[in-house]
């Protein structure tokens, strides 16, 4: 029987018809900086182009990092988190658009538009292009100008990660301040669209049973039109490094280090529960703390600075150099609706303490220690019992980028939507 490495090298096959298709890939926000979502559209454009389809990525700003030969369509919004003063942005112009103004109203207002008037930028280039296609792939936008389309008779299919009502609960749960509760509650208004639209879309694509069952729960979708198709991991370049050294005492994180959601308040106090212990333990943080920030407050507090290095805004081939200097990665989120951060480490033979947020556990399995939620000090028991137990340690690590090998491949992603997609065009006839 054939290992895993050499299982992962043989080409996947659909089911169904390997005629081509023209697709559309839809993403309102799509640099790899933005998270996730980024990550996601750029290596499924490259798994479906690998796969033999025509692909266009449809994408505001900031824009994807796309591989050669993949064509990007710009629809420029105005872009305000780029902005130093996003309220002396407006610019005569932009008062001829209904979009534009909506957009700078809303943004100032507190509130998020992007999904929204993407959306609407999306119909008026649909209206104006003669580009037909076959499948038109939204990336978490859930605007109603997928509706439109649909009614079009288009086969639509949308990508729901998970459902941001998760990131709403925990960043209210984290805030006492009851004017920062009103802005929270008010940037988050854009979910009444999302809910809304996601109930009447006929095909919907998650990337975990964590998901399905949350996204049916909170959003009301029925689970039978929601199809789990797991992430793929570029284990090309998330791969180990024979010529970097792996430092024993070396944490790994990566997370938007001021988002509650991603529990970096208890990777911290788990670092101060064991800086005592560990001397010389050290912390290479992939993210980037707001100056005065929560994050920034308690490194001061603990007098941890010294002990942390931050990476903000790097390639992923910089990305992959830094776990290979690592040990151990630590994954202290509260929710994930995939896990990238613990499956990229996965790939990279680092032996991973993940907590059990979402659909982290799905991702992790047996490769890796899982804790729970929000509990610094069964954060840092997992951590402990990875820096004095090395052979566990080297054991997990193995075992964690054969399970990525084996599970989560973009090939197998590519072939699994390529079986979807025939199958939501032969039913819209």
């Amino acid at each position: 029987m054939p290992s895993c490495e050499e299982a992962s090298d043989q080409p996947a096959t659909s089911r169904t018809s390997s005629r081509s298709l023209n697709i559309a890939l839809l993403g309102y926000r799509s640099n790899p900086y933005s998270g996730g979502q980024g990550i996601y559209l750029k290596h499924l454009a490259k798994a479906l182009t690998d796969a033999g389809h025509s692909v266009d990525v449809i994408s505001g700003e900031p824009y994807p990092e796309l591989d050669t030969g993949i064509n990007l369509i710009k629809l420029s919004g105005l872009n305000l988190f780029a902005e130093a003063k996003p309220f002396r942005a407006l610019r005569w112009q932009h008062l001829l658009s209904a979009t534009d103004l909506f957009e700078w109203l809303s943004f100032n207002s507190g509130g998020f538009p992007e999904p929204y008037t993407f959306g609407r930028r999306l119909l008026s280039h649909l209206q104006q292009s003669d580009k037909h296609y076959d499948i038109i792939h939204d990336n978490q936008c859930l605007a109603p100008a997928l509706l439109t389309l649909q009614r079009q008779n288009i086969p639509v299919v949308a990508t729901i990660h998970h459902p941001i009502t998760h990131d709403r609960a925990i960043a209210l749960a984290h805030e006492d301040n009851w004017g920062m509760r009103l802005l929270i509650k008010r940037w988050h208004l854009f979910l009444r669209m999302q809910i809304r639209v996601a109930k009447r879309l006929r095909n919907i694509v998650t990337v975990s049973e964590n998901s399905k069952r949350d996204i049916s729960s909170d959003f009301g979708v029925d689970t039978e039109r929601l199809t789990v198709v797991y992430n793929g991991v570029d284990s090309k370049t998330f791969a180990p490094r024979a010529n970097v050294q792996r430092q024993p005492m070396q944490l790994i994180s990566t997370a938007s280090a001021d988002q509650p959601l991603k529990g970096t308040r208890y990777l911290i106090e788990a670092m101060a529960l064991l800086s005592a212990e560990f001397a010389d333990l050290r912390l290479i943080f992939i993210g980037k703390p707001n100056p005065g920030g929560p994050t920034d407050q308690r490194l001061e507090a603990t007098g941890l600075k010294s002990r942390i290095e931050f990476h903000h805004g790097i390639e992923a081939d910089a990305i992959a150099d830094l776990y290979a200097r690592a040990s151990i990665a630590v994954v202290p989120s509260e929710y994930e609706g995939f896990g990238f951060p613990a499956a990229e480490a996965m790939a990279c033979e680092v032996a991973v303490v993940s907590t059990s947020g979402g659909a982290l556990p799905e991702v992790v399995g047996d490769a890796g220690i899982i804790v729970p939620c929000k509990d610094a000090q069964a954060l840092a028991a997992g951590i402990r019992k990875l820096l004095v137990n090395p052979e566990l340690r080297d054991r997990l690590a193995q075992e964690g980028r054969q399970r990525i090998l084996q599970s989560f491949n973009w090939d197998k992603v590519a072939v699994q939507l390529t079986d979807y997609y025939h199958d939501i065009r032969q039913a819209s006839r």
